[in-house]
C-alpha cells in the first residue's frame, strides 16, 4: 500500500463504519482523548439506516428502546413519533446525534476501506481506501455491520434486462417512481416483505418470486401518544435498567411458564396477546418455544392458522406458509398487509421451488414454464450476513495471514471482539456476539464500551499488542456451537448459518445464549484483566 502524500497520518484508533456502533465509538473515543478517525463508505452517518431506504423499511424493535442510552438529555429531548420507527426517522435521529455531539468532523465520508494490513515491526495497522489514502493507527475497529454486504444473485441474463433494476439494500436516494409499472420482486426476506405491499399500491402488476417462505407477523404500528411519550421519558432509567442484561436487550420477556404447562385456553390467550403486540415479540411467547419442538409446534400451528385466515386462495396460502423450519428459527419478519396483498387481482406469487427462474431477458423473467414481462425488477435478495463486509476488506494480520484464510473452516473469534492472528484489531456486533439476536442500539454501546476500555487498559500499561488467544477463541467458538445445538435454530437453513451464500461454511454465527449472559461473560473478562487475550509490550 502506497501512501498519498499528506494523508499518511498516525491515529490511536481508526473506526470503520458510521452506523449505531461506529458513531458511538468515534464519539466516545474522541471524548476519551484518543486521536480517532472514522471512515464511512456512505456520504453520511446512518449505517444500515443510510443504505436501506427502500419504501417500508422499518425497525422491529420499539423506537424508544432502539436508541442510545448514554446521554440522559439526548434521551429526554428526542421525540419518537411511532412505536416502530421507519427508516427516515431513524436516519434523522442518527444525524441529530452526529450534529449534537459534533461527530462528523472525525469522519471521512464517501470513502470505502479496501485494505488493512498489520505491521509487525511497529505493531500498527495501515488502512487503505478506494480514494488512494493510507492511514496508520495503533488500533483498528471494524463496525462494518452484520447486514451490509448485499448479495447480487447469479441469475443468467441479469445484465441484459432493459427495464429498471433496483436493490432494496441500495435504493436510490431520490427514490424510484414505479407507479403504473409491472414490477417483479425477487426475495421474500424482511425487505421483500416490507417493500411489496407499498409497491403493490400503485403498480399495474406485482409478481413476487419466492424461494423460501418466511413467517411474518403483523406490525401493529401507531403513533405514540403524548401521554405515552411522557411516561416513557419518566421511566426511562427503569426501562434501560431492565434491558441492560435482558436476553434481547429490551424490556420485553417471555412469560415464564412453559407452553405445555399451561391449559389450552391460557396458551391461546398468551399467543393472541403476543400476536397483537406484533412483530418479533411473537418469537418470545413461551420460554421453551425455541428449544422444544412440541412447544414450537403449538406456536407454529397458531401462526399458520392466522396466515391462512388472511388469504382467500388456499393454494396461495399453502405456498406462503413455511414447512421447512420451526417458527422463529429464521428471523420472524414484520409486515403491514403482506399476506392480504395477495388477495388483490394484480398481485401474484411465483413459487421458485416449483417454477425456477431460467433467465432474465431484456423484457422480463423467463421461468421453466413461461416468459413474464416486467418494467422493473426489485432485488430483495439479502446479505452476506455477519462476516461479508469484513471479508470483503480481507485484512492481513500477523505473519501475513489473511482473514479469509483464518476463517476458512468457519469464523473463529473470542467473544466476537478478537480474532487470533489479528492483533490490535476488533470486530463489532459480529460473529460470536448476540448481535442480530438483540437490540442493536444497546448492543453497540456495550461492544464499544468494552473495546475502548481494553484500548485504555493497553495505553496506560504500555502494551503494544493485544490479540485473542487461539485456545480462548476455539473454546468460545465451540461454546457458541454448543449453545446453538441446544436450540431449534440449527434446524433452519438461515443466514444465521450463512446458508444463503453459495459455498459459505455452515456455522451458526451469533451467540444465542442471550444478551445478558453474554454481557456478564464480557464483564468477567474485563474484571479479570483480559485472560483470554495475549497482552505484550
Amino acid at each position: 500500500m502506497h501512501s498519498n502524500s499528506g494523508s499518511d497520518t498516525r491515529y490511536d484508533v481508526i473506526i470503520v463504519g458510521a452506523g449505531f456502533a461506529g458513531l458511538y465509538g468515534v464519539h466516545h473515543a474522541a471524548r476519551a482523548g484518543l486521536r480517532v478517525l472514522g471512515i464511512e463508505a456512505g456520504d453520511d452517518v446512518g449505517g444500515t439506516w443510510y443504505w436501506n431506504r427502500y419504501p417500508g423499511a422499518r425497525c422491529d424493535v420499539e423506537s424508544v428502546d432502539y436508541s442510545y442510552s448514554f446521554d440522559a438529555q439526548l434521551q429526554q429531548s428526542w421525540t419518537w413519533t411511532e412505536r416502530f420507527a421507519a427508516q427516515p426517522e431513524i436516519h434523522a435521529y442518527l444525524r441529530h446525534v452526529a450534529d449534537r455531539f459534533d461527530v462528523r468532523r472525525h469522519y471521512r465520508f464517501g470513502t470505502r476501506v479496501t485494505a488493512a494490513e498489520f505491521d509487525e515491526t511497529t505493531s500498527t495497522w495501515t488502512v487503505g481506501t478506494d480514494r488512494g489514502d493510507t492511514f496508520r493507527s495503533r488500533f483498528v475497529v471494524f463496525a462494518t455491520g452484520c447486514l451490509s454486504e448485499p448479495i447480487r444473485p447469479d441469475i443468467p441474463g441479469a445484465n441484459t434486462f432493459a427495464g429498471e433494476e433496483l436493490f432494496t439494500a441500495r435504493w436510490p436516494e431520490a427514490g424510484a417512481d414505479l407507479a403504473g409499472k409491472r414490477i417483479a420482486v425477487i426475495g421474500t426476506g424482511s425487505s421483500g416483505i416490507q417493500v411489496s405491499p407499498l409497491l403493490a399500491r400503485d403498480a399495474t402488476s406485482l409478481t413476487v418470486f419466492q424461494r423460501s417462505p418466511n413467517y411474518s407477523v403483523p406490525m401493529p404500528n401507531r403513533p405514540w401518544t403524548e401521554a405515552e411519550m411522557r411516561q416513557i421519558r419518566e421511566t426511562y432509567p427503569q426501562r434501560r435498567e431492565k434491558s441492560s442484561y435482558a436476553p434481547a436487550a429490551t424490556p420485553h420477556e417471555s412469560i415464564q411458564t412453559k407452553a405445555r404447562e399451561l391449559s389450552e385456553d391460557e396458551r391461546l390467550a398468551a399467543m393472541e396477546q403476543r400476536w397483537n403486540e406484533g412483530g418479533v415479540l411473537f418469537n418470545k411467547v413461551f420460554p421453551d418455544q425455541n428449544s422444544d419442538m412440541a412447544a414450537n409446534d403449538i406456536v407454529r400451528e397458531f401462526a399458520d392458522a392466522k396466515i391462512r385466515a388472511k388469504i382467500a386462495d388456499a393454494a396461495v396460502a399453502a405456498d406462503l406458509i413455511p414447512n421447512d423450519h420451526p417458527i422463529g428459527t429464521k428471523r420472524i419478519c414484520t409486515d403491514v398487509g403482506y399476506y392480504e396483498m395477495f388477495n388483490q387481482e394484480h398481485v401474484s406469487l411465483v413459487n421458485l421451488r416449483r417454477e425456477p427462474i431460467e433467465e432474465i431477458t431484456a423484457t422480463g423473467i423467463r421461468t421453466v414454464d413461461r416468459q413474464l414481462e416486467f418494467d422493473a425488477i426489485v432485488y430483495a435478495t439479502g446479505f452476506d450476513a455477519m462476516t461479508g463486509a469484513l471479508l470483503s476488506i480481507d485484512p492481513k494480520g500477523a505473519n501475513g495471514i489473511r482473514l479469509h484464510e483464518a476463517f476458512a473452516d468457519g469464523p473463529v473469534t473470542y467473544l466476537g471482539f478478537g480474532i487470533p492472528g489479528f492483533p490490535n484489531m476488533f470486530s463489532v456486533n459480529s460473529v460470536g456476539t448476540p448481535s442480530v439476536m438483540a437490540n442493536m442500539a444497546l448492543h453497540s454501546e456495550q461492544q464499544l464500551d468494552w473495546i475502548l476500555a481494553l484500548i485504555e487498559h493497553c495505553r496506560t500499561r504500555d502494551i503494544a499488542r493485544v490479540q485473542a488467544r487461539t485456545e480462548s477463541a476455539r473454546e468460545w467458538t465451540d461454546h457458541l456451537m454448543e449453545v446453538a445445538a441446544g436450540t431449534l435454530f440449527v434446524r433452519a437453513n438461515s443466514w444465521y448459518l450463512g446458508a444463503n451464500v453459495e459455498g459459505k461454511k455452515r456455522v451458526f454465527m451469533p451467540y444465542i445464549g442471550g444478551f445478558g449472559n453474554y454481557r456478564r461473560r464480557c464483564d468477567t473478562e474485563r474484571e479479570n484483566g483480559y485472560p483470554g487475550f495475549e497482552l505484550s509490550r
